[in-house]
């Protein structure tokens, strides 16, 4: 998957490629609208991150040309009227996320565009496992492991924030829901089933009093 951050703040443009690249992505970056433009106008691209004050051609401006192209978006900006959000969406952008926020919220939030566009693989390999996200199989030396419906979405959130330290609460709330009033503890039994079915022990490291990080 190929993505294009256009951010004209040169630490967080290099952060979000940083993420970008540890979650598995491909990522082409500019720092000003012209910049941008003659990118997604000569490169294939899956997505684009828009900062809305950029220089040269801004967000709301530059995303009339990427609308051609058929491109989704998500603007990244501090802007948080409901105004500007409102008018960014009504011009063509598929989501709308505010500074600053967490690399895991960023992530889902892409994940979900590709999701809807139809981008997102069907098939994640890592080392001899194969996951079908579709038909929600997991393979292991190409045999079939019996997981539960949680232990599956626990795998998947491990494996596309690779490199990425969550938090329980954080585990939780993707797996489990907002809503969910259990405790922490089911996160470390539902994570001690998954390393042992996938033989994963070295692979998804414990955080010290935060959670669990799954390691390349």
């Amino acid at each position: 998957m190929r993505i294009l951050v256009v951010e004209d703040d040169r630490p967080i443009r290099e952060l979000i490629e940083i993420n970008l690249q540890m979650a598995g992505y491909e990522v082409v970056t500019a720092e000003d609208g012209e910049k941008a433009k003659d990118i997604f106008e000569k490169e294939y691209l899956d997505l684009i991150l828009l900062d809305v004050m950029i220089p040269k051609i801004n967000g709301f401006e530059l995303i009339s040309y990427i609308n051609k192209k058929d491109i989704p978006v998500i603007f990244i900006t501090a802007k948080e009227s409901v105004v500007d959000r409102v008018k960014g969406l009504r011009l063509g952008a598929d989501d709308y996320i505010v500074k600053p926020f967490e690399n895991i919220e960023l992530l889902a939030r892409i994940e979900a565009v590709i999701r809807r566009y139809g981008k997102s693989q069907e098939i994640i390999r890592f080392g001899n496992m194969e996951i079908n996200e579709k038909q929600r199989v997991v393979k292991l030396n190409n045999k079939i492991v019996d997981m539960t419906l949680k232990e599956f979405e626990l795998l998947l959130l491990f494996i596309k924030n690779k490199n990425i330290a969550l938090s329980r609460e954080q585990i939780l709330e993707r797996v489990w829901g907002y809503d969910y009033v259990g405790e922490t503890r089911t996160v470390d039994i539902h994570v001690q089933r998954v390393r042992e079915k996938l033989n994963l022990k070295d692979s998804i490291k414990t955080v010290f009093k935060v959670g669990y990080r799954f390691e390349e």
